[in-house]
């Protein structure tokens, strides 16, 4: 992994507090382009931290949970400012740096015998432990068993050792107990029911979302974009003009940047964590002297930074165009 520091070098925190950001809900494989490419373009905290944010931004489309984009700016800005805290406390009040984020960095980084609990790491403990209870639900006591595991030095390897352990070995539906160091003390593993655990939380209904959306396109392939309010889903993100996302949209047309020629080329589909949204797409081709509304402006599709259901809404205007 290439903010791993290698053997007898000391972790950089800057490096070991960006992968940490990204990794939060995000898988190894998603991260790795996005940390070199952040690395590539703001090598030190200071660079990240006088970065305009909608490049910013930008650099973060595709990766997911957009609110981590606009805390690590903040957050740079603080530390270029100040400097990183070198604990887990001082860290924990660090914009978009919370339990799991603080401790990790500070074992990592700072050499602070603090517990780090990952979605591996949890799954080892309720294998080690046979916890009758979904362990996102009994945080702390989680906390408390691998505290209580930590050796007297190097937290940081030990940390990474036990979120490689769930990574490689302990995993969710295939675990290598065979060659798993810590077989003799697991419980799970001496009952042969470690596909039980962990225990999982009964899954809450997702919500159904509706919008629409508007796609101009001027002769030289430019579209019309605006940006999403700072706050909130996709904040402070690129996006095509159209209906916030809720029920059904009675009136379409009315979300139309201005009257044209827009015509229906379909739905796409898109789902969050929490919802699953369907948009009704709308493009229309406009001269090279169309108006461009207050706050708006045109670029090319690839060079906009567009999340994910966006570049989805492009796609399938330009796909009907075409």
């Amino acid at each position: 992994m290439p903010w791993r520091a290698e053997p007898g070098e000391t972790a950089d925190p800057y490096r070991v507090w960006l992968s940490e950001i990204m990794l939060q809900q995000t898988t190894v494989a998603a991260v790795k382009s996005y940390y070199e490419t952040f690395l590539t373009r703001w090598p030190t905290i200071a660079d990240l931290a006088a970065a305009d944010d909608g490049d910013v931004m930008a650099a973060w489309a595709g990766l997911g949970y957009y609110a981590r984009a606009r805390n690590l700016v903040a957050c740079a800005r603080v530390v270029a400012a100040t400097g990183f805290p070198v604990s887990r406390e001082g860290l924990a009040g660090l914009p978009g740096v919370g339990d799991y984020t603080s401790a990790a960095i500070a074992a990592i980084a700072f050499g602070e015998p603090a517990p780090v609990v990952d979605g591996n790491v949890e799954r080892v403990v309720a294998r080690l432990t046979r916890l009758a209870r979904p362990p996102k639900t009994v945080r702390r006591e989680v906390e408390a068993i691998v505290a209580a595991m930590l050796p007297a030095d190097r937290p940081g390897d030990f940390a990474q050792a036990m979120m490689d352990l769930g990574a490689t070995i302990c995993t969710p539906k295939s675990p290598a107990c065979g060659i798993c160091p810590l077989r003799e003390g697991c419980a799970a593993s001496a009952a042969g029911d470690m596909l039980d655990y962990p225990v999982k939380a009964p899954r809450r209904a997702r919500s159904v979302w509706h919008g629409v959306a508007f796609v101009a396109v001027r002769p030289d392939g430019a579209i019309l974009l605006r940006r999403r309010p700072a706050r909130g889903l996709l904040g402070g993100m690129a996006e095509v003009f159209g209906s916030a996302w809720g029920g059904p949209v009675a009136v379409p047309l009315e979300h139309a940047p201005f009257d044209g020629g827009w015509a229906g080329v379909g739905s796409i589909t898109h789902g969050f964590t929490h919802a699953e949204l369907t948009v009704d797409v709308y493009s229309a081709a406009v001269p090279a002297d169309a108006p461009t509304p207050a706050g708006a402006w045109w670029a090319l599709p690839d060079d906009a930074g567009l999340p994910t259901v966006m570049k989805k809404v492009v796609v399938r205007a330009l796909a009907m165009a075409g």
